[in-house]
């Protein structure tokens, strides 16, 4: 269903502007946009990494940081889908404030699980965990599924 909302708000969305700006202003302005979101993308993806480093080098495990980059990865995709909508989406996972609330909302739901790691909201105020397992594997092995 998602698959096929979003498309249809983009051409949507398309139409209006274009219907009230003219082809050639829509295009600029679609072209603008995504340069814009590319080059906020690219200043908070840095702030997150020194956020990171820093997290690593204090000795903690930089869990904030990593939720952070996973939603900037997700603001990247959405930058270069073409349109109106996905940029918008793309804006509000870059700006801090929304992507915390994004994330505390994902949180708040259960657990969040990527390959082997998870992230878990405790019960206890204010205390996260983080239970993960390190796998070493050489070249010609295969990871289990």
């Amino acid at each position: 269903m998602l698959f096929l909302l979003i498309p249809v708000i983009e051409i949507w969305l398309l139409i209006k502007v274009g219907g009230a700006l003219g082809v050639l202003p829509t295009i600029l302005l679609l072209i603008l946009a995504g340069m814009l979101g590319m080059a906020l993308l690219r200043h908070q993806g840095f702030a997150t990494l020194a956020r990171f480093q820093r997290s690593m080098n204090e000795g903690q495990v930089p869990a904030q940081a990593m939720l952070d980059g996973v939603v900037l990865l997700v603001a990247g995709v959405l930058f270069m889908i073409p349109g109106f909508f996905s940029d918008i989406l793309g804006l509000l996972c870059l700006f801090p404030p929304t992507r915390y609330l994004l994330l505390k909302v994902l949180l708040k739901r259960g657990t969040v699980s990527v390959q082997g790691f998870q992230y878990t909201q405790s019960t206890r105020q204010g205390s996260n965990d983080i239970e993960g397992e390190v796998v070493s594997r050489k070249d010609n092995d295969q990871l289990p599924r």
